[in-house]
Order: C-alpha cells, then sequence, then structure tokens
C-alpha cells in the first residue's frame, strides 16, 4: 500500500506542477495606441485605445474613445504588420465603432497574435468623408 500511495502522490505533485507551469506561461499583455489624423487628412478628430491580450485564450479586447470625426465612423480596423507610418492591410475588423466609447474583442489566430504583440498594428477609423482612414494610431505595449 505505501508503495500506490508514493505513486499516487509522485503524479499527483506532477500533474500540479504541469498545471502550475501552464499558468506561469499564460500572460495578458496591454496595448495602447493614440489617435490622430493620418498624413494630408483635415479632421479634428482624436481618440484613444486600449487593448489587452490573453495569450492563454487568445483573446484580444479593446476599449476606446473617438471625437470630433468629420462623420460618424463607417468601419475600423487593426491593421498590420506594419511599422509607424508605414501602410498594411486589414489584419482585424472591429465592428461596431462609434462617436464616443468604443469597445470589441475577438479570438486571434496564431498569425494575428504574432503581428499585434511585435508592436507592428496600427488601429484606424474609416469615415465617409475619409473612407481611406481618417485617424489612426501605431499600436504599442503600455509601459
Amino acid at each position: 500500500m505505501t508503495s500506490l500511495f508514493r505513486a499516487i502522490a509522485a503524479a499527483a505533485a506532477a500533474f500540479a506542477a504541469a498545471v502550475q507551469a501552464g499558468q506561469a506561461l499564460a500572460e495578458t499583455m496591454s496595448f495602447k495606441a493614440d489617435l490622430k489624423p493620418g498624413p494630408g487628412i483635415t479632421s479634428q478628430g482624436t481618440g484613444n485605445l486600449t487593448a489587452t491580450y490573453d495569450t492563454d485564450s487568445r483573446k484580444l479586447s479593446w476599449k476606446g474613445n473617438v471625437s470630433g470625426l468629420t462623420g460618424n465612423p463607417t468601419v475600423a480596423h487593426f491593421h498590420g504588420p506594419a511599422e509607424p507610418g508605414q501602410n498594411a492591410g486589414v489584419l482585424i475588423p472591429a465592428a461596431g465603432i462609434k462617436m464616443g466609447e468604443f469597445e470589441g474583442s475577438t479570438t486571434l489566430t496564431n498569425d494575428q497574435a504574432k503581428v499585434i504583440t511585435a508592436d507592428k498594428t496600427y488601429f484606424m477609423i474609416h469615415t465617409p468623408t475619409n473612407p481611406g482612414g481618417e485617424v489612426r494610431g501605431q499600436v504599442t505595449k503600455a509601459q
């Protein structure tokens, strides 16, 4: 009975260590972006975005606000991969963006997560007057 008890105790300890190691690898990362008119855009639009990314569930959640746009937002996206000042295609759609406060979330693919966590993404809000994008901000890790 003693050797069976030791085997069960050892297995339980190994399982607990594995669970703790997995939890230690999970992380919540924070990001931010200051939204301003893009080059050549005439707008009083400003805003900000904060986001968190849970590395375990791969869930990206964001909150933000925007004001002073030339019209109501039509669409918004995370674009990437792109260094600051560069343009890139849509990486992650951000539905439900409106003037004032907004929020949303989505589950990322591994490729999307790599781009977001590498600070190679910008967030852009589009309007009828500026269908190519009115305000944008580079998404970077919050300090």
